[in-house]
């Protein structure tokens, strides 16, 4: 293994969902392109996360946008983190900003940005949008392309 990846406890390892999102791991590699303005997007369709009152399941298509500044995420390690929410208790809110301030603490990205989509609960949905600042010039960012909840219509 590349003394590069040799560091990662996770990828090419068997690993379990962790219990939470303060036990998850997220992990790091070097930036393979330094020095050039690139976005690099996650999507998760699938986020789900539990009411911190009711204890009902909360549903999210999540979008994670980022520009690397010296590292970039390692992405089982993401796959991870975000599922550790699974029996976790937050408001949508809260959700959303754990996970930009997690990433934004570990990559210390050039820019960050989230979209967090949540399906309706009590008949709304409730929409979680975050960015660290201005992107810098220059660096094409598409849209996310995620449909507002227009229900069954």
């Amino acid at each position: 293994m590349s003394e590069t990846y040799s560091g990662l406890t996770q990828l090419g390892h068997p690993s379990r969902i962790p219990a939470s999102p303060d036990e998850a791991v997220l992990e790091r590699v070097a930036n393979p392109s330094p020095g050039r303005a690139y976005v690099v997007r996650f999507t998760c369709p699938e986020f789900t996360s539990l009411c911190p009152l009711t204890g009902q399941p909360d549903f999210a298509h999540i979008v994670l946008d980022y520009i690397p500044d010296a590292w970039i995420v390692e992405s089982k390690s993401l796959k991870l983190y975000l599922a550790s929410f699974r029996n976790h208790g937050a408001f949508h809110e809260a959700c959303t900003m754990a996970i930009a301030e997690r990433a934004m603490a570990t990559l210390a990205p050039a820019w960050l940005r989230i979209g967090a989509y949540w399906y309706p609960r009590g008949g709304m949905p409730i929409d979680v949008f975050w960015q660290s600042g201005t992107p810098p010039e220059g660096v094409w960012i598409p849209e996310h392309g995620v449909a507002p909840y227009r229900g069954r219509g």
